[in-house]
């Protein structure tokens, strides 16, 4: 095993227990299963059926319901019995949370449940305590008491278990000890773990979500090489970005976290939380998984030599380059808009980008996602560009070019090695990852002025570029690199997951001093096909400005908007979510870098807005608590007037600009 994986320069998946989920089989090199989990109210019967088979229609493998209490439990039976009755037989996964008596009943009924080490036993009240090793061991044995029915249960009934670790639901207990980190994470869960394999059970599934997507793979990888190292095996794992919020956004960010392991060959189910209707998530867990399914299909890949790494891939380190004039080093990425395939290019069309034209003042306004760079092949710009924004174009372009302040020439590698001129300030040079030399790489070491665009046409892109990111590493190459990434595919939602998997992974890895998207927008679908509503553009060099920058908040690694950290849903929520979500959204996304967390109810309120600054939490019918970080600010507000108070409250923190 290389780290955490059984390979990190060849897809293969990673080898886990087989676990039997009713009549479905899961890990041990099975297809990955798509899920989801309903919002109805789970007392709901006949609403929940039809939730759980439009689900299923769409093509859940499992659908999730939630129990937060006994009567809930018991009416899994119910809703069960009417879906067989209906020839439905997908297996049911009971969700649990604070009732260890409700998850015993609902194992008796559904093929799994789902347990959350951080509040199934442990309390989580926000309490710094310090425990001597006698007194946390007397925890594990408390907690040992209260799990073990559970696992004798479901033993007896060949019900399976999730042990689900959320980020922010953590035990005061594991926070005293581990802190708020990815670690802490992965002891959670092994505990629970370790207790169930002490009783010779084992139809166990793990999962370790986080809403920030660096925390989430950090901990899935810890995971696994702390299993490996303890139990010599690895049990299946659920990979999900736990409120990732709606539209491009909540797509971009679960792409990132998923797709980051499942480039690895990590993983064995996914689910996608959106919040949207629950059948909505399923095309997207499909659009990830398809992507590795051709891959799966080779047989005959030639293993590549293994490469060491020169980082740790469980704690984040951005990678140290030059500084060429704003690229790199410790400046944020920088974002190139592809100019490409445009005919022309005039004022208006710089609007895509962030740029606003005002022809009465000649003037620009200028966005805080506005590109850094635009890159026009063979053309030239007859305007004068806004101050921030400057141009690549062809080396042979630029060598008719004057103006060597705003004009930077693009090299392919051989054209970069026999040039005679070259620009003083920055060169580009597009490099196909199986295209370098040794000679090149002598080359480049040498020259403070080299910018690096890598990318690869294999079909396990990010992992060759990784390795060669890795290689300049272990060399002391360190001019700045541009993630490039192109993608042919046919809809919004595949190029969305393409872009993000392949250029986040590699950010999230601290490699990457700017990114550059392409695409061909005339191979687009731009209408409903087979039943299904893909995500549309009207332009795509907004399209593709956007997802550069929303790829870049999701790292982490330049932030340029508001966050928004909101659950997908479920029975437990109190409010109409994904209208709620609108209107905080409509009122508070001028408000850069601030994270605000819109959460349906306590579970997923203090605990899984980790680390929001502001929480809009559900904590009765009707009725709203705000937060400040992880403090009650106000409690049980009407609804009617809780945005109006989120606001307030914004304007009493001075975090709060009106709208330009």
């Amino acid at each position: 095993m290389q780290f955490y994986c059984e390979s990190l320069t060849e897809y293969k998946r990673l080898k886990t227990r087989e676990v039997k989920i009713g009549n479905l089989l899961l890990g041990n090199n099975h297809p990955i299963r798509v899920q989801t989990m309903t919002t109805t109210d789970t007392l709901d019967t006949i609403a929940t059926v039809e939730q759980t088979i439009r689900c299923i229609e769409a093509g859940a493998e499992m659908v999730r319901i939630t129990a937060p209490s006994k009567k809930e439990a018991e009416n899994l039976q119910n809703i069960k019995d009417e879906l067989n009755r209906r020839g439905y037989f997908v297996p049911l996964v009971a969700d649990i949370h604070f009732t260890p008596n409700a998850a015993e009943i609902a194992a008796r009924i559904v093929e799994k449940v789902r347990v959350n080490p951080g509040n199934y036993v442990d309390k989580k009240k926000f309490e710094q305590i310090e425990y001597t090793d006698a007194e946390y061991a007397e925890e594990i044995e408390r907690i040992r008491e209260r799990f073990s029915p559970l696992v004798l249960i479901c033993k007896e009934h060949g019900t399976a278990m999730r042990i689900g670790t959320n980020h922010g639901s953590l035990s005061d207990r594991i926070m005293s000890r581990y802190g708020d980190t990815a670690m802490g994470m992965v002891e959670s869960a092994m505990e629970f773990l370790r207790i169930a394999r002490a009783l010779d059970y084992h139809n166990i599934i793990l999962s370790m979500k986080s809403s920030n997507p660096l925390v989430m793979v950090q901990a899935y990888r810890l995971l696994i090489n702390h299993m490996m190292d303890e139990f010599g095996e690895c049990y299946p794992l659920h990979l999900g970005v736990t409120e990732a919020g709606d539209g491009e956004d909540g797509r971009i960010k679960s792409a990132i976290g998923i797709g980051t392991l499942l480039e690895d060959g990590i993983g064995d189910t996914i689910r996608v939380s959106l919040t949207e209707d629950p059948e909505f998530e399923i095309p997207v867990c499909k659009d990830l998984v398809k992507r590795y399914a051709s891959i799966s299909a080779q047989n005959d890949i030639k293993k590549a030599d293994e490469i060491k790494l020169p980082y740790s891939p469980f704690e984040y380190k951005r990678r140290y380059t030059n500084l060429v004039v704003n690229i790199g080093n410790k400046n944020v990425p920088v974002v190139i808009a592809d100019f490409m395939l445009a005919q022309t290019i005039t004022h208006a069309d710089l609007q895509a980008i962030g740029y606003t034209y005002n022809s009465s003042t000649d003037k620009w306004g200028i966005s805080d996602a506005a590109a850094d760079y635009i890159y026009t092949a063979n053309k030239k710009i007859d305007f004068a560009l806004p101050g921030t924004l400057q141009i690549i174009c062809d080396y042979a372009t630029w060598l008719t070019e004057a103006d060597n302040i705003k004009y930077f020439p693009l090299f392919q590698p051989d054209e970069y090695l026999k040039a005679g001129r070259k620009s003083g300030t920055v060169n580009f040079i597009a490099t196909n990852v199986h295209d370098i030399s040794d000679t090149f790489l002598d080359k480049i070491k040498e020259d403070v002025t080299a910018v690096l665009c890598i990318y690869s046409t294999a079909q396990n892109a990010m992992q060759k570029v990784r390795t060669c990111i890795a290689k300049l590493m272990q060399q002391q190459i360190n001019c700045p690199v541009i993630v490039s990434v192109e993608s042919s595919d046919s809809s919004i939602d595949e190029q969305l997951i393409h872009f993000s998997t392949e250029a986040g992974a590699l950010f999230l890895d601290g490699m990457g001093d700017g990114i550059w998207l392409m695409n061909d927008p005339s191979k687009l679908i731009h209408q409903q096909v087979s039943g299904r509503t893909y995500l549309q553009t009207k332009n795509n060099h907004q399209f593709i400005n956007n997802t550069s920058f929303s790829i870049l908040q999701a790292v982490r690694t330049r932030i340029s908007k508001t966050e928004y950290i909101s659950c997908p849903s479920c029975g437990r929520t109190l409010f109409e979510l994904q209208e709620t979500t609108g209107k905080i959204r409509a009122v508070t996304n001028h408000l850069k870098g601030l994270k605000i967390a819109i959460m349906g109810c306590i579970v997923n309120g203090p605990g899984e807005m980790a680390d929001a600054d502001f929480g809009y939490v559900g904590s009765g019918i009707g009725k709203i608590t705000l937060y400040r970080g992880k403090e009650v600010v106000k409690r049980n507000i009407d609804s009617a007037i809780a945005v109006d108070e989120l606001i307030n409250l914004l304007k009493e923190s001075n975090v709060w600009i009106d709208a330009g």
